[in-house]
């Protein structure tokens, strides 16, 4: 890739800031990141006639989407009323408000659900971009709810005939990846068909260039507008000029160890789906540096997480058999809920959010040497018991002993949720009772989330609190622009995706909100920096 050189003379006004000194690199727009969010922003500025830079730290492109099942959470879609859903951003609002309020601006939120169809037509304007509805409930019990999900996914791609660059350097699935394993051969399917799509859409604007092993270190400013960015590239560092702005779409800080001990009070990093080398925070401290306000820094999007034997964890959802139990021996949480919502669970109940507090995963042999329950990356039980993570024991009592809890306890536990399972009612958390919690169901009684414990050998497998990426970050307006602690726009500067505070604050209200607002904000600031409006 050939780099253009330019000098440019400024006065400096802050330490760290501009120095006046040549430019290694230029472009109109510089995307740091490359996930959906990231390459959405490309797409919309270089399908719009500019020179767009995108730049990723890792040497992979996708990020965390590319491990996802990439379901998107744009109401009122035409992907979703080619599939027969009939969806609107008013049903859309009416849903987001009564689950997330006033925790975050209202006009971030209409910002968000009134482009999101405008922006899935704006991809599929593009060849190369499909998507297609899928089955997948949202994830509350409230006005404009839908029972089977609003979700919209990327239509699968065929693997290219002959090797290519761009696509071949897609991030393998989390199970590949964390096993040491090549990418599977065949088709692209969920996160990594998304991304290919969109650096193929990327690659055939013509104004699209990516740099791989490319990391951000900070933010260039002239007189509070942001210019540029620096970079290391091959132990070079990289001045890159940025003419029409610098997206920050580059994850959030789920990687880094000191800042979630520091935000979030959480032991570590261990247990995040965040992809390897990257998401440690870089592009939020860089905005930092050049004056962003920040917030929600000590939210996540929460999930249990299988513990495994290195000390990571995977994501753990869609429970068709057993219950979770915390250190006295006792259920605290209907376990069929949302991901989200179960791992919030666990934080009130402080089950699972330390190596000394874990959670366990109880159910019986009726289920073999598998999990009954969906796993992103798969566990062998041989090297689990080895670890100490899975242990089996012929009796309730046995099992007890060696989880480390009151056998008594663990047995009155198991007896009431058997009598539970019994009468087809969760007396205790109403597991069964919700579309979401039934979409998962296998069993055979009259309420198929709750499968009887009583047939031996019994097990136990350890869970902790994981996550899917931090949604805390800068803090942002309508058209994405990163603003200061006074709430005035830093020129320059936009950023998307868990890399910005999330429209959703607390909350995660239905499968594909975090990369659904990702792409919709990326292609507002887009359009912003194209000079542009987009279609509401």
């Amino acid at each position: 890739m050939a780099n253009t050189a330019h000098t440019e003379h400024s006065t400096e006004h802050s330490t760290g800031h501009s120095t006046g000194h040549s430019w290694d690199e230029e472009c109109d727009v510089l995307v740091v990141g490359s996930g959906g969010g990231a390459l959405t922003g490309a797409y919309g500025t270089a399908a719009r006639g500019l020179d767009t830079l995108v730049v990723e730290k890792t040497g992979h492109f996708g990020g965390t989407t590319a491990y996802a099942g990439a379901g998107l959470w744009l109401p009122g879609n035409q992907a979703q009323a080619r599939g027969g859903v009939e969806d609107s951003a008013e049903l859309g609002r009416a849903y987001f408000r009564a689950v997330v309020g006033d925790a975050t601006e209202h006009a971030l939120q209409d910002a968000y659900l009134d482009h999101a169809a405008a922006t899935v037509a704006f991809l599929e304007d593009s060849p190369h971009v499909r998507f297609e509805y899928r089955p997948f409930p949202d994830y509350f019990a409230a006005p404009g709810r839908f029972d089977l999900g609003r979700a919209v996914f990327p239509v699968d791609l065929p693997a290219p005939g002959a090797p290519h660059a761009l696509v071949d350097a897609v991030r393998p699935p989390a199970w590949a990846e964390r096993l040491g394993l090549p990418a599977p051969e065949g088709p692209l399917t969920d996160g990594r068909a998304l991304i290919a799509r969109l650096l193929l859409a990327l690659d055939s604007t013509g104004n699209g260039r990516t740099r791989l092993r490319t990391a951000l270190t900070r933010l260039i400013t002239e007189d509070g507008t942001v210019v540029g960015a620096e970079a290391e590239h091959d132990g070079r560092t990289l001045r890159i000029r940025a003419r029409r702005g610098v997206l920050l779409a580059a994850g959030g800080f789920e990687a880094n160890a000191e800042l979630r001990r520091a935000w979030q009070r959480l032991p570590g990093a261990d247990w995040t789906m965040g992809a390897p080398g990257a998401n440690t925070g870089d592009a939020i401290s860089a905005a930092a540096g050049a004056g962003a306000a920040v917030g929600q820094l000590d939210e996540s999007w929460w999930c249990p997480s299988l513990r495994f034997p290195d000390g990571s964890a995977a994501f753990t959802l869609g429970l068709h058999g057993g219950i979770f139990v915390d250190g006295s021996g006792r259920r605290f949480a209907n376990e069929s809920l949302p991901y989200d919502r179960m791992g919030r669970r666990m934080l009130a109940a402080k089950a699972g959010t330390s190596h000394d507090n874990p959670v366990w995963w109880v159910f019986d042999g009726r289920f073999g040497d598998e999990l009954p329950g969906i796993t992103v990356v798969p566990a062998d039980r041989a090297a689990f018991t080895e670890a100490g993570l899975w242990r089996t024991a012929d009796t309730l009592a046995g099992l007890a002993e060696q989880i480390g809890v009151d056998a008594e306890a663990l047995s009155g536990t198991v007896q009431t949720f058997n009598g539970h399972a019994e009468h087809g009612v969760d007396a205790d958390f109403q597991r069964g009772e919700d579309p979401y919690d039934r979409f998962f169901g296998q069993g055979e009684g009259t309420n198929p989330c709750l499968v009887p414990i009583e047939k031996g050998p019994f097990h136990a497998v350890q869970i902790v609190l994981g996550d899917l990426g931090t949604k805390g970050g800068v803090r942002t307006d309508a058209d994405a622009r990163v603003l200061r602690e006074d709430g005035t726009a830093i020129p320059g500067l936009y950023a998307a995706g868990n890399t910005a505070a999330s429209v959703s604050g607390p909350c995660y209200p239905g499968p594909g909100v975090p990369i659904g607002s990702a792409m919709v904000f990326a292609h507002l600031a887009a359009a912003h920096m194209a000079g542009q409006r987009t279609d509401g």
